[in-house]
């Protein structure tokens, strides 16, 4: 998409847009994503260690194949991607936290292919990738069915699919938006709106439709004592899911 939000809900482009210049600061705006970080990207990496059949002792497992990363923000989960040898294309709607991504990467010699788009309209079709990424993208989306169309395009038969988000519950409500929102403080308020998160059987049955075979969901817990996240079995409020295109 260049220069447009795609699926994207306008006012969820500009609210991050707002907070581009702390996205490399763990105690910044984007705190709780640097707190997610650690235990999100040990799945991604162990998946697909698996499901490429690649060498964990390798410290570039994963050189030859290609990632894209939508959604990716100040580039978090591209960067750990790259070193672990993808040729990472990494894509947003925030001009912004692409100037971000691209500084950062640059000031660490690390070669990622940023371009302010979107899923539904690449710049640069190209051949599909061995994996795409979503990272808490889907819960900001107008349009869900446009971006799980393009995700059937966008990933080559044999390649997987991960995505992290928030569960449409009682219970999400009552972390995701009152909690981490007005009581924490971890995000400003107003950050999510909870009628846009999907329930893991609606992520499943977009995937499928287009393609994709979910092969497992985990769920996310915070442990507030330890303050440190884990995976765990409940989905009720953060989940992630797996999937390949047969």
């Amino acid at each position: 998409m260049s220069g447009t939000s795609g699926s994207l809900e306008p006012s969820e482009a500009d609210r991050f847009a707002a907070r581009a210049v702390s996205w490399w600061d763990p105690e910044g705006a984007f705190a709780p994503l640097h707190s997610l970080g650690a235990t999100r990207l040990h799945f991604i990496r162990s998946r697909l260690l698996s499901h490429f059949g690649r060498d964990p002792r390798s410290l570039a497992p994963f050189e030859g194949l290609r990632l894209l990363d939508i959604g990716c923000g100040g580039g978090l989960a591209a960067e750990p991607m790259a070193r672990l040898g993808f040729r990472v294309t990494a894509i947003d709607a925030d001009r912004q936290a692409i100037a971000a991504a691209k500084a950062h990467a640059e000031a660490g010699g690390l070669a990622i292919d940023y371009r302010v788009e979107s899923a539904e309209s690449p710049s640069s079709p190209g051949e599909p990738f061995d994996v795409v990424l979503a990272l808490e993208v889907v819960e900001h989306l107008a349009d869900p069915p446009l971006f799980f169309a393009a995700l059937g395009r966008l990933l080559r038969p044999g390649g997987a699919f991960i995505g992290a988000t928030l569960n449409r519950t009682a219970r999400s409500f009552a972390l995701a938006i009152l909690g981490a929102e007005y009581v924490l403080r971890w995000l400003p308020p107003g950050s999510h709106d909870w009628r846009q998160f999907l329930r893991p059987s609606e992520f499943v049955l977009a995937l499928r439709r287009n393609g994709l075979f979910p092969i497992e969901l985990a769920g996310m817990r915070y442990d507030i004592l330890s303050r440190e996240w884990t995976l765990s079995r409940d989905l009720g409020v953060n989940y992630l899911v797996f999937a390949v295109r047969r």
